[in-house]
């Protein structure tokens, strides 16, 4: 079924003793004031790996095979990844097949796509809008750990080729990245009649999207994200003939611990919302009710459990 009306929302992503997302140097991404921040693809990658796990077609992700050539194993490229999931992509392939097949991934459907590949020129903005998520944390400490491997360092230039080698593991103590998301079902409007078989974002998709934004990160358990996990999620639906937009939500969630709880403050929000409750269809607020806690004021919204 097809999907009309826009949704605005936040994404709250909990890390204790753990790594969100590490920029090359190995430590937290921060602004040059230092303040630490999510990519956009960072909440987006657990994400897609959640709906794999799940059976669905995902198309930008990383997979790997065994090279032709050097019978080594290496990452697809886009092409390969495009064939594995759908079948070979020639020069004289319709583009609307392609775009057809392309709306079929879960990923795509979501979050859109750039496809340039055997003479296609393709460029899909997603439905689905996340912006970069900052800790709004403000005692948060980036631990450094050395760890010791049980191999030796063979290096043979190196001094100690007879000891073992060495290893860090950066982590913050804690902090709590707040993503603002945007669905704008609209964005699909000139590929409906061009895509084969293809009638707009649906509600199936925007229902995946809706769960993995609940559990993605939680479900995502690798040794660096170990300790990350999904604490709240809100999603405002606007009703279809709505003229309201908003800007990013995030600047308005304050962060603060209240005793052994994580408070979500989102007091600012309602008094945003407040002069647009006529435009505003129903108001869906999900949390971790052993660790959250919300302040929501006169939000009126229905809150339910992440898991």
């Amino acid at each position: 079924m097809k999907k009309n009306n826009r949704v605005y929302g936040i994404i709250a992503i909990g890390a204790y003793m753990a790594n969100f997302n590490a920029d090359l140097s190995g430590y937290p991404k921060a602004t040059t004031n230092n303040d630490i921040f999510g990519s956009d693809k960072a909440v987006k990658y657990p994400m897609k790996r959640m709906w794999l796990l799940q059976g669905d077609p995902v198309l930008y992700i990383k997979s790997m095979q065994i090279g032709a050539d050097s019978e080594k194993m290496q990452p697809r490229d886009l092409n390969q990844r495009y064939t594995h999931l759908f079948g070979a992509l020639d020069d004289k392939t319709p583009s609307g097949e392609v775009l057809g097949k392309l709306f079929s991934a879960v990923d795509v459907m979501n979050f859109g796509a750039t496809f340039a590949e055997k003479k296609q020129n393709i460029s899909i903005t997603g439905a689905v809008q996340i912006n970069q998520g900052f800790n709004r944390y403000q005692n948060t400490n980036v631990l450094t750990q050395e760890i010791l491997s049980p191999f030796r360092n063979s290096n043979e230039k190196s001094e100690d080729k007879l000891a073992s080698s060495m290893g860090t593991k950066i982590v913050t103590d804690e902090a709590h990245y707040v993503y603002s998301f945007s669905v704008n079902p609209s964005n699909y409007k000139e590929f409906i009649g061009l895509a084969d078989g293809f009638e707009g974002y649906t509600v199936e998709a925007y229902e995946k999207f809706k769960k993995a934004a609940r559990v993605g990160a939680t479900a995502f358990n690798t040794n660096s994200k170990s300790g990350c996990e999904n604490e709240l999620s809100l999603f405002i639906e606007l009703k279809d003939n709505s003229e309201l937009f908003l800007a990013n939500l995030d600047r308005y969630v304050d962060v603060q611990k209240k005793d052994e709880q994580v408070l979500y403050d989102l007091s600012k929000l309602a008094e945003v919302l407040a002069p647009h409750q006529d435009e505003i269809q129903s108001i869906e607020l999900y949390r971790n009710p052993f660790t959250v806690e919300v302040e929501i004021e006169a939000l009126p919204c229905t809150v339910q459990s992440v898991f």
